[in-house]
């Protein structure tokens, strides 16, 4: 079941801001992800859970939360 949809529209700065900004004090380099909060109905993430999110044009990301080390 979907918990949470969301646009990057909804974010304060655009991503070129926000890359540009994030740049001044790191290295950015292709693949490196940047985590830039939760839209509405945030939640708990649980191992066995299953998380997907995508960049139009960019590229996608899916990853399975593991059990706690």
């Amino acid at each position: 079941a979907v918990k949470q949809k969301s646009d990057v529209d909804k974010l304060i700065w655009n991503i070129r801001e926000i890359i540009a900004d994030l740049s001044l004090f790191y290295h950015l380099q292709p693949g490196d992800l940047i985590y830039t909060g939760t839209p509405e109905g945030v939640g708990a993430v649980l191992p066995g859970d299953k998380i997907t999110g995508s960049v139009e044009g960019v590229g996608g990301v899916e990853l399975t939360v593991g059990p706690k080390a």
